[in-house]
């Protein structure tokens, strides 16, 4: 059956890039006329001005966006983008919770994440939360994809996709080497190189960053990271002279991460005294990663007309958060989560938890959280267009052959801990007696767009259409060598069609209005029975050109039938990964983008601004009990959780040939960490918080640059999150300093 899919899924197909170069009046299309090109047959739509000519709402962050303030953290990127609701968790961005629309953030989980055009969480069907993400340091570009085209690119299509460009291979030899260092032994190297000939064009690339941490610890053991990423590309141009052009592109990847990062937060009493301090009792806690990509890719151009492009992938994933889990006192044994949301009754546990009583052997429980991932699978498109009269069409269509699982093989070692905060290790555990369990989903996905351009109408309707196998194998914590004897099975299938609609409508080169509705569609979980998440996704928006001032409206609303919520432990739960039904639910708001340049054509400074704003509304439409009381009781007409209802970012730039200074400030709302309505209580609200970051650069010579950042410039002290367990703080003041060389 796999080969016979993956057999179809080679003959069906996928995309031309639609970056024609045909000289006919009719083809400056949208896809013909191109700023900040950025050929690639992995890209969404590959730069500024495809986003902005789509039916449905998209934005790009180009090279030059990303690299104005040099981000390392996809949280601080991604705030510029209008629709993109983020809460941050360790202050650097190494485990993003990322919501479109409204969607769930943890663990951007609800969302498609793909790196070059691939999907990149480490088991998107099976296990979607994203303990992995690419390092934004590496990227040359980030597109964001919201609305009805969406559907190219599930499985999950409710909110959107987001789609990291890597580092191209460059057009000819060149390179560059960035460092910078600063506040809390912060650091970061960045080495690329790359070249191309007639036939063989390579790039690598390495980038290292880390951090002492700025929260401290007890015994002042270092609470940071630190993370490696090297990427190595070989394309050759099989045969240069032939009418049909062929070529090949291999891309490796490899990262690995050590962090001394923890789910353990603080109590409100703690945070208010000392927003940056850790309890003794998570002095042990590390992350280690280790991840590896292999992606080939295989394109054929027919004609100027007509592109094939195949890619096979594999992505590895290992990681073992070693992490305090739970506290016993007298035989009464409670999750952090449950003593950081109640201290003052479960005081004698929280006392052990701070490390300010001698505890009993084994009353603090640290759970290994020993995981493999494996996604893999086989992705082909094709692209066909053609001019016909006054009008341009486009055909495409893609299939994808993919499978992915998480094995779970964990254990917990027990430890004690002295007044003095010294934790000691009091009986090891058992590898799998804590959880042996493979989850696994097998998938296939086709999908079918057409563009139709006629005089001053684009219309872009399309359908996809999702097989998925979805099971687990629970062999138990008592057979460790999986013989089977005690297995336990489930599994759950289902298949869905997903069509889509968009619409555009350009009254002039200024103004242009558009629109879409489309299926919004999540994977279920592995229970029998279980049915997905569905959803019925509207927007109508304007594009407008005034002068100096270019801006984009757009209102959304997301009608569930059926949401999911997960038990992740990430918020709070037990961490089984299970969905649990929550019913229906309303989503709607609006996004506004406003860019103006103060500054005249040929004047020596440039003064662009920028201004983005989302206002998103939920409400529950039915009442319910959530599993584990994740999001509490839930009563018609209350508000999801983690979602604020204001957010904004205002961006200014001052120019010249020799420097550049760049500021960018962020006001993010209160929200709530439990469903509810009218004002928050303060044991399930976040505040709203301000904050301020700056970019410098000053060019020494064509090649050099001396680059300066400043992290929270007002020094502001915010909570982030109160998940996993507690209080947790934003990054503090941090001031940065480095250079840039490129030959």
């Amino acid at each position: 059956m796999r080969s016979s899919i993956i057999a179809l899924t080679l003959l069906l197909t996928i995309t031309l890039s639609a970056q024609e170069k045909n000289k006919k009046d009719k083809s400056l299309d949208s896809i013909q006329k191109l700023d900040e090109i950025f050929i690639s047959s992995n890209a969404i739509f590959g730069n500024k001005y495809m986003a902005k000519n789509r039916t449905g709402s998209a934005y790009y962050l180009s090279p030059k966006e990303i690299q104005k303030f040099g981000f390392t953290d996809i949280n601080r990127a991604l705030r510029t983008v209008p629709g993109v609701t983020i809460y941050e968790e360790d202050g650097f961005g190494l485990r993003p919770n990322i919501s479109l629309r409204g969607t769930s953030p943890e663990r951007s989980s609800k969302i498609t994440l793909m790196e070059d055009g691939v999907l990149i969480s480490p088991a998107p069907y099976s296990a979607s939360s994203a303990y992995y993400f690419p390092t934004i340091a590496r990227m040359e570009a980030v597109e964001i994809l919201k609305g009805s085209s969406q559907v190219q690119f599930g499985p999950f299509t409710t909110g959107g996709a987001i789609n990291m460009i890597s580092a191209q291979i460059p057009s000819e030899f060149s390179g560059q080497v960035r460092a910078s260092y600063g506040s809390f032994n912060s650091n970061q190297l960045h080495v690329k190189i790359g070249g191309v000939n007639k036939t063989v064009g390579y790039m690598v690339q390495y980038v290292n960053y880390g951090s002492d941490g700025f929260k401290t610890l007890p015994s002042g053991k270092n609470t940071g990271f630190n993370k490696n990423d090297l990427v190595a590309k070989i394309a050759i141009n099989l045969f240069p002279d032939a009418i049909v052009q062929q070529s090949v592109e291999f891309k490796f990847q490899y990262a690995d991460e050590v962090g001394n990062e923890t789910y353990l937060g603080l109590s409100e009493n703690d945070f208010n005294n000392n927003p940056f301090s850790r309890y003794a009792s998570s002095n042990e806690d590390k992350m280690t990663t280790d991840h590896s990509q292999y992606m080939l890719t295989y394109k054929v151009d027919f004609n100027e007309n007509t592109r094939l492009t195949t890619t096979a992938y594999q992505n590895n994933f290992a990681r073992n958060w070693y992490k305090l889990n739970d506290i016993t006192f007298n035989g009464d044994t409670q999750s952090i989560a449950a003593i950081l949301e109640d201290p003052n009754t479960l005081s004698n546990h929280f006392n052990i938890v701070n490390g300010s009583v001698n505890s009993d052997t084994d009353a603090i429980g640290i759970k290994a959280n020993n995981r493999k991932y494996l996604a893999q699978g086989i992705q082909t498109k094709l692209d066909y267009h053609w001019y016909k009269g006054d009008s341009f069409h486009d055909l495409e269509i893609g299939a994808r052959y993919h499978y992915d699982e998480e094995d779970r093989f964990q254990w917990v070692d027990n430890y004690s801990i002295s007044n003095t905060g010294k934790m000691s290790l009091t009986t090891a555990g058992l590898p799998g007696t804590d959880a042996n369990r493979i989850a696994s989903a097998k998938a296939f996905a086709t999908y079918i767009t057409y563009k139709l351009k006629y005089n001053n109408w684009t219309f872009t309707p399309g359908a996809r259409y999702e097989n998925i196998t979805l099971t687990r194998a629970d062999f138990g914590k008592s057979d460790i060598p999986r013989s089977g004897v005690n297995l336990v099975t489930r599994e759950n299938s289902v298949g869905v069609f997903i069509p889509g609609m968009g619409a555009n409508y350009k009254f002039n080169n200024d103004f242009s209005l558009f629109g879409g509705v489309h299926k919004g569609f999540s994977p279920p979980g592995n229970q029998e029975g279980q049915e997905p998440e569905k959803s019925i996704n509207y927007e109508l928006g304007t594009r407008f050109n005034l002068g100096k001032l270019k801006g984009e409206f757009v209102g959304f609303f997301n009608d569930y039938s059926n949401l999911l919520g997960s038990d992740l432990a990430a918020t709070g739960g037990t961490g089984s990964l299970d969905q649990f039904n929550a019913g229906e639910v309303n989503v709607n708001g609006i996004e506004i983008l406003l860019n103006y340049n103060f500054s005249n054509e040929n004047a020596k400074f440039s003064w662009p601004i920028s201004f983005g704003y989302t206002f998103t509304n939920t409400e529950f439409q039915n009442s319910f009990g959530s599993s584990d009381g994740l999001w509490g009781v839930v009563t018609t007409g209350d508000e999801l959780p983690y979602i604020p209802k204001h957010q904004l970012n205002a961006a200014v730039s001052l120019e010249h040939k020799s420097f550049e200074i760049n500021l960018n400030a962020r006001f993010n709302g209160e929200f709530r960490t439990l469903a509810g309505t009218g004002s928050i209580p303060d044991n399930a609200k976040v505040d709203s918080n301000f904050i301020i970051d700056v970019s410098g650069k000053y060019f020494l010579t064509k090649n050099l640059m001396l680059t300066a950042n400043i992290i929270n410039l007002l020094d502001t002290t915010y909570a982030v999150s109160r998940v996993p367990a507690g209080l947790r703080p934003g990054h503090p003041f941090g001031a940065y300093a480095g250079f840039d060389f490129r030959f």
